[in-house]
């Protein structure tokens, strides 16, 4: 395949990794993961005025217009840099499904204040049973008069805690497991019934688990059509793991770069380490498997608007490249760098832990190999 970026498009992927790589030094990182928030209001403020987070968006709501592409080059950007500012869930996931989903009303009242920076976002769909199952959910809405009444219980929720704007997978009909009768809600995260706990992730994300006791909801909150949400749910989760997974080239990169800058300068017995063959032979692995990684998400990128089947089997194949080769590129780094691999002197050991989570979040390798062969 003859990929290559247009003019607009390589202004876009250096004009981002010139501004993290001056705004997004790594002890300005330590500084944000120890901050109560786990982001930086500021930087989160810069992505906005840089237009990053009206990329995906109608120009009607104050958008760009921009492809999948665009994002992948952006979320390759952010995973070079290590940020843990949650755009991934804010505008990827939960921004696309209300792009796709909403009502001109909904649309108009949240995407603007998401791409001023002013509000956040986050979609509720995982449970602690549904092992990346988007079928099997428990949380009930019950219609109540003109609306309905949410209960239940929502786990691992990325932005959780700090997005204004939740919206929730649950079960207006069926059985707990059936794809059919799965809605979409739009709650204000201030809700009365709402209770949250937040917590950080092991990559120093931010995640939360979200009860919903009795919450009472109008008739405009449901997104999009009653009892059919399992397909739009399918296609955002699949163009958010397509974007996870430029995340995680963006790592595998800043890691493979970081190792040979340091086999060049440590030395043992006179001369560089990256001198013996043994370590430049295991070197030439780790970037061949990046390539592979490469080449699996450009191809899932360009496959998210092809037919359902074709663009599953994209995202998966990427998906279980990025299992595999971000254990694979993580495990020798660390282990060519020594001690100082799992110090926090370094980096390296904080970009094994993103791709680590990476591999988990989505569906881990065994679930898209599954999913691949099924397809």
């Amino acid at each position: 395949m003859d990929f290559r970026f247009s003019e607009e498009q390589t202004l876009l992927g250096d004009s981002a990794g010139r501004f993290l790589r001056d705004q997004y030094g790594l002890d300005v990182r330590r500084a944000i993961i120890a901050s109560e928030a786990g982001y930086s209001a500021e930087i989160w403020s810069q992505l906005a005025d840089l237009g990053w987070l009206a990329l995906p968006f109608g120009e009607d709501v104050g958008g760009l217009e921009a492809g999948a592409v665009e994002t992948m080059i952006i979320m390759e950007a952010l995973g070079s840099s290590l940020v843990v500012e949650p755009y991934l869930a804010n505008v990827v996931l939960t921004g696309g499904l209300i792009e796709a989903l909403g009502s001109d009303e909904q649309r108009q009242e949240i995407l603007p204040a998401v791409i001023a920076g002013k509000k956040m976002l986050a979609f509720a769909y995982s449970e602690p049973d549904a092992r990346y199952d988007l079928a099997r959910v428990r949380v009930t809405a019950e219609k109540c008069g003109d609306g309905y009444k949410l209960d239940g219980h929502k786990s691992v929720v990325l932005n959780g805690l700090a997005a204004d704007w939740l919206v929730v997978s649950a079960r207006t009909g069926g059985a707990h497991d059936e794809a059919e009768g799965i809605s979409l809600f739009l709650v204000p995260g201030d809700a009365a019934g709402v209770e949250r706990r937040g917590y950080a992730t092991l990559d120093s994300q931010r995640a939360a688990e979200i009860t919903f006791s009795g919450v009472e909801l109008g008739a405009g909150a449901l997104l999009g059509e009653k009892d059919v949400a399992l397909a739009p749910m399918e296609m955002a989760i699949d163009r958010a793991t397509a974007a996870l997974a430029a995340d995680a080239m963006g790592a595998m990169q800043a890691l493979n770069q970081t190792t040979v800058e340091f086999l060049m300068t440590r030395k043992q017995f006179g001369r560089p380490i990256g001198s013996f063959q043994v370590l430049q032979h295991r070197m030439t692995d780790m970037i061949m498997e990046y390539e592979q990684v490469k080449s699996l998400v450009y191809l899932a990128t360009l496959k998210l608007d092809a037919e359902p089947d074709e663009r599953k089997r994209a995202v998966s194949a990427a998906k279980v490249q990025v299992g595999r080769s971000g254990r694979m590129i993580g495990q020798n780094a660390v282990q060519m760098h020594g001690g100082m691999g799992v110090s926090d002197e370094l980096n390296v050991g904080q970009y094994f832990k993103r791709l680590t989570a990476i591999d988990a979040l989505f569906g881990n390798v065994d679930y898209h190999r599954r999913r691949f062969a099924a397809l």
